[in-house]
């Protein structure tokens, strides 16, 4: 069995939950939520966020709007909607009861 795929499957699993989790803080463009993820050792390329960042906005959980950047082309801002902000409170609490269960099982 390949660990790596196993891992990356897990890291799947809860990327929607750490997406808007980071997007809920404050709005964020996409370099900078790919920055947050990998601070926090979550390894995520673009060819897998951009396609999860359309998703969620097709599904209105999230929403984004254009600014003009100093430093180079227009940046695509994303923010959480009230819809997101309900979803990602019921993705909580599912990780939440996710990770005890799982804590009770292998300590």
């Amino acid at each position: 069995m390949n660990i790596d795929n196993t891992k990356a499957q897990m890291r799947k699993g809860i990327l929607e939950l750490c997406i808007l989790a980071t997007i809920h803080k404050e709005d964020q463009y996409a370099s900078e939520i790919l920055k947050a993820l990998k601070a926090s050792e979550l390894l995520v390329v673009e060819g897998t966020l951009y396609p999860l960042l359309t998703r969620l906005k097709n599904e209105s959980l999230l929403e984004y709007r254009w600014e003009e950047s100093t430093s180079g082309p227009p940046r695509k801002y994303y923010s959480i909607t009230p819809e997101g902000k309900t979803f990602l409170k019921e993705l909580q609490t599912a990780w939440d009861t996710l990770h005890q269960a799982v804590q009770k099982i292998t300590q």
